[in-house]
């Protein structure tokens, strides 16, 4: 039996704590959790009923009610072409485990959950941006690097 499970509503509040552990271990961080109350109705509602959007957790081990490892990850449409004729992409974020419940196979697992469920929705692409210290689990899931003149405007 898997110990990863899609996330539900009633994770949405350690959802948001365990996206926090990742941003916090991101360089150049904003350590603000004031977004926190804005986000978690709108992650409930996701979780509830958003067909293009999947969260893949593991409970924690040692503490109830806890989520020891998370995954999640969006289906989007993009005119198709010839290396993705049907244009569905699968894209990967918030990859994170609890500081004391790494190195266990938990997040190894939540991605291929995510992998899984995005082939069953025909997605023909996955991409997700890497930290250097993940990069070798995405490689030896079959993840390559690819050049990425990503621009971005924040509306």
């Amino acid at each position: 039996m898997s110990l990863v499970r899609r996330a539900t509503p009633e994770d949405a509040q350690e959802v948001l704590r365990l996206r926090q552990v990742m941003i916090d271990s991101m360089a150049r961080s904003d350590p603000s959790t004031a977004w926190h109350a804005a986000s978690l109705p709108v992650l409930r509602e996701r979780l509830a009923k958003d067909d293009s959007f999947a969260a893949f957790v593991v409970d924690h081990p040692e503490r109830p009610g806890a989520l020891a490892a998370l995954v999640a990850g969006t289906l989007d449409y993009r005119i198709g072409g010839a290396r993705n004729p049907r244009g569905t992409d699968g894209h990967v974020f918030s990859v994170a485990t609890d500081p004391d419940a790494r190195r266990r196979g938990y997040a190894r697992a939540c991605v291929e959950a995510l992998l899984e469920w995005f082939r069953e929705r025909g997605a023909g692409r996955v991409r997700l941006t890497a930290s250097a210290e993940a990069e070798p689990l995405y490689r030896s899931l079959g993840f390559t690097p690819k050049p990425d003149p990503l621009l971005e405007l924040m509306l």
